[in-house]
């Protein structure tokens, strides 16, 4: 993942505030519990040197509520005079911490990229579809504004949508039969009108999971009127209804499962792509010693990290690839491959790369 947001945070000189905090509110008690938790973070900032008139600008931020339900989080970065990064998390971070120092502390919130999935939730019925965009800023997709603008929703504008029977003997067949077949015109009309817009979004927006629900038998309409490469791409979802809240309990479980298996699969396609570059000669570097020489040359395309297992200097090479516009991933499990817990995809290679052999990488005796 590219992270161009976090631009203002790498441009500004220290001393800076990374704040990384769990903004959950659950239960009636999880107010008070966040604001007990943020009290030790903002004495232990103040004692660090922030000032106070910053910690109380801070402090309206984080305990403001979210829109977001469920379990979530947020990310700060402030320098000494103004907060210049607040970023709702689609989950808690792993662990709550608050620093001031000469460089930001990035860690705590890129373990959390695996999670920042862009989602495209259509809820189609035979009139038309309701369209929520869910993006890694703006985490909610039941109370967000979309950011679609009038697309937020599509109305097929063909509205002769229910069949019925008209009586009268046989001799109205033919009248049933014309009725029934401007039905089904409709509805495919409709469905087309939807597709198009669909089309349009995923052309000028990058949208990593397109998830669908609603009336069978508009579903099947809708995966008709789309393109092969959308069609592919759908994740069908059981029981959402145009109108109705999409964070009531059954339906928000079953978005959470299937975003869940989205995310297992992209974390498994990462790690095979990583092991599949080891056999490439060049493809690939591991351990922190060799990712900072290929990051000190500009030939990282994407560094990759293993939470949990990162080399001590990891806060610096996650510096060193924003700083050359490297992409960066999280791997959430150990993963085979990675010495060190850190490796990079390569740009380019040349004689003075160091192998990307696994025997050959930091901590092999035989190379010691």
């Amino acid at each position: 993942m590219k992270l161009p947001w976090l631009t203002p945070v790498l441009d500004q000189n220290g001393p800076l505030i990374s704040v990384h905090l769990d903004t959950t509110r659950t239960d009636p008690q999880a107010a008070g519990e966040l604001e007990a938790r943020w009290a030790q973070l903002r004495s232990r900032l103040g004692a660090e040197g922030a000032s106070q008139i910053l910690l109380t600008q801070i402090e309206d931020t984080v305990l403001s509520p979210s829109p977001l339900g469920g379990r979530h989080g947020r990310s700060l970065f402030a320098s000494d005079t103004e907060i210049l990064v607040d970023r709702v998390l689609p989950v808690p971070p792993l662990q709550e911490s608050a620093h001031r120092g000469e460089f930001p502390t990035l860690l705590p919130l890129l373990r959390l990229i695996p999670f920042a999935v862009s989602q495209l939730l259509i809820v189609v019925d035979r009139a038309g579809a309701d369209l929520h965009l869910r993006s890694p800023e703006n985490p909610s997709i039941s109370n967000s504004s979309n950011g679609l603008g009038e697309d937020a929703t599509v109305e097929g504008g063909h509205d002769v949508l229910h069949k019925a029977s008209l009586g009268g003997g046989a001799q109205h067949g033919w009248r049933a039969d014309n009725y029934e077949a401007r039905v089904e015109d409709s509805w495919e009309r409709n469905a087309d009108a939807v597709a198009g817009t669909v089309e349009k979004i995923l052309r000028e927006r990058q949208v990593d999971i397109v998830m669908l629900s609603g009336d069978v038998r508009a579903i099947g309409l809708l995966r008709d009127a789309l393109g092969r490469e959308t069609r592919e791409r759908l994740i069908e979802v059981q029981g959402g209804s145009r109108g109705v809240a999409l964070d009531r309990g059954p339906f928000r479980e079953e978005l959470r499962l299937a975003t869940d298996e989205f995310i297992a699969a992209r974390q498994q396609e990462l790690a095979e792509r990583f092991r599949e570059s080891q056999a490439r000669d060049g493809a690939s570097v591991g351990g922190a010693a060799e990712v900072w020489q290929a990051l000190s040359r500009g030939q990282v395309e994407e560094l990759v990290f293993v939470t949990g297992h990162e080399p001590a200097g990891i806060e610096e090479l996650l510096r060193g690839a924003l700083a050359t516009d490297a992409a960066i991933s999280a791997l959430q499990e150990d993963a085979d491959g990675i010495p060190e817990g850190v490796g990079a995809l390569l740009r380019w290679r040349d004689e003075t790369t160091p192998s990307n052999s696994i025997g050959s990488m930091s901590g092999d005796a035989r190379r010691e």
